[in-house]
C-alpha cells in the first residue's frame, strides 16, 4: 500500500527544493506524492517555467492565496489548507524552507495529528526580526521529522531540546537540483544574449525587507553597486518586491540609466544558474544563493549581518558584509584582488539528499503508530 504524502511549496525557491524529492519518490516506488502550491508568491509565467525546467508535474492543488501582510497571508493559507488535508487524508505532510506557507501548513497538519516533516530544519540566523526565522523556529517545534542540510542545524535543534531521534542530517536538496541541472544550465545562451563574457561581471540579487523596504538602506546599497560597476558590469535580476520599492522610492530610473548595470526581470532556473556559475562575484541577500555559490566556487558577498547557513562562511566562499556601502566596497575590492580557491564541498552536499529524505520518510512512516487524537 502506497504512502500518501502531501508536499507543500509556496515560492520559486521551494520548487527547486521539492523537485529532487518528487523524483526520489518516483525512484523509491512506494509513495503517492501530492503537490500543493499555496500560491503565496505566484507568477503564472515564471512558475510554469520553473515547473517545466525542473521537470515537476503541475500541482494537484493551488490554494491561490496571493500576497498580503504576514498575518493575513498565514491565516488565508491555514484556512485553505485544512480542507485539502480533510479530502486527501495523507500519511504525512512535507514542508520545505521558511516561507509563510511552510509554517502555516505545518501548523494545520500538526493540529490535525498528521505527521509533519521539515526539509531545511534547524537553520538559524538568531535574528527574530526576520519573518523567516520565526517561520523556521515554529515549524521545527511542531515537526515530527526534521531534515538538516548542515551540521549547525543538528546542533541548533539539539540545543532547543528537540529529540535527537527526530533529527536527520541528510544534505542539501538545493545542491541536488544544482548538480542535476548544471550541464543543462551550461548550455544556456544568457551570457551571449546579454553580451557578457564568463568571469567578467558581477551578479546581484536583493529581496530582504531589511535591505529593500527602507529608502535610505536601499540607496546606500545602490551607491555601493555604482562603485562595483566601475570595475565590472553588473547583472541585476530584480525581485518583484525590490522593483516595487525602487519604483516607490523613485530609484528605478536612476538604476536603469546606469550603463554598467543590466536591470532584468526575474529569470528562469537554468539561466540564473548559468549566470551564477560564470560570475566573477555575487552580491546577494539570498540564503539559497549562498549555498549555490559555495558549490560553484564563486566568491559571494552576503549583504546581511547574519546568516542561517554558517557552513558557507566556514567553506571560505561566502562573506557577511551587511549593507553599509563602505564595507561592501572594501569587501568587493579585497575579493577582486584575491584569487578564488577551488570549490569546497560541505558534508553530504553530494546530490543524494532527496534519496536520503525519502528513505527516512518511508521507514519512519511505516514504523509509526498513529498519534493520539
Amino acid at each position: 500500500m502506497s504512502l500518501r504524502i502531501v508536499n507543500v511549496v509556496g515560492a520559486r525557491p521551494n520548487l527547486i527544493k521539492i523537485a529532487p524529492i518528487m523524483e526520489a519518490y518516483a525512484r523509491q516506488g512506494s509513495v503517492d506524492p501530492i503537490l500543493i502550491h499555496t500560491g503565496q508568491h505566484y507568477d503564472a509565467s515564471m512558475s510554469d517555467l520553473f515547473f517545466r525546467q525542473l521537470g515537476i508535474t503541475e500541482p494537484q492543488v493551488n490554494l491561490e492565496v496571493g500576497s498580503g501582510k504576514h498575518g493575513q497571508q498565514t491565516a488565508a493559507i491555514m484556512q485553505a489548507f485544512g480542507p485539502v488535508l480533510e479530502s486527501e487524508k495523507p500519511d504525512a505532510v512535507v514542508v520545505v524552507g521558511d516561507v509563510n506557507g511552510t509554517m502555516a501548513c505545518g501548523l494545520v497538519a500538526a493540529k490535525m495529528n498528521i505527521p509533519v516533516a521539515h526539509v531545511e530544519a534547524g537553520l538559524r540566523s538568531f535574528d527574530m526580526e526576520m519573518p523567516e526565522e520565526i517561520n523556521r523556529v515554529v515549524t521545527d517545534v511542531i515537526s515530527d521529522i526534521l531534515f538538516c542540510t548542515e551540521e549547525s542545524g543538528v546542533r541548533n535543534l539539539e540545543r532547543e531540546g528537540i529529540d535527537r531521534n527526530r533529527i536527520h542530517f541528510v544534505g542539501n536538496v538545493m545542491i541536488d537540483a544544482l548538480l542535476q541541472h548544471r550541464e543543462r544550465a551550461n548550455r544556456s545562451t544568457i551570457l551571449q544574449d546579454l553580451g557578457l563574457s564568463g568571469k567578467d561581471y558581477a551578479l546581484v540579487t536583493l529581496h530582504r525587507p531589511s535591505n529593500v523596504d527602507d529608502p535610505a538602506t536601499l540607496s546606500d546599497i545602490l551607491r555601493a553597486l555604482k562603485h562595483v560597476g566601475r570595475t565590472l558590469p553588473i547583472v541585476f535580476p530584480v525581485h518583484p518586491r525590490t522593483r516595487r520599492s525602487l519604483e516607490r522610492f523613485g530609484l528605478l530610473n536612476q538604476l536603469e540609466a546606469d550603463s554598467q548595470l543590466r536591470v532584468l526581470e526575474p529569470l528562469g532556473y537554468l539561466d540564473f544558474l548559468k549566470l551564477t556559475a560564470d560570475a566573477r562575484i555575487v552580491l546577494t541577500d539570498s540564503g539559497g544563493i549562498q549555498e549555490e555559490t559555495t558549490i560553484l566556487g564563486v566568491p559571494c558577498l552576503t549583504l546581511r549581518h547574519n546568516t542561517e547557513r554558517p557552513v558557507t562562511i566556514e567553506m571560505g566562499i561566502n562573506r557577511l558584509v551587511g549593507n553599509d556601502p563602505a564595507v561592501i566596497v572594501e569587501a568587493f575590492n579585497e575579493t577582486m584582488a584575491s584569487r578564488p580557491g577551488p570549490p569546497v564541498t560541505p558534508p553530504l552536499w553530494d546530490g543524494k539528499a532527496a534519496d536520503r529524505i525519502v528513505d527516512v520518510l518511508v521507514r519512519s512512516l511505516q514504523m509509526a503508530t498513529p498519534r493520539a487524537g
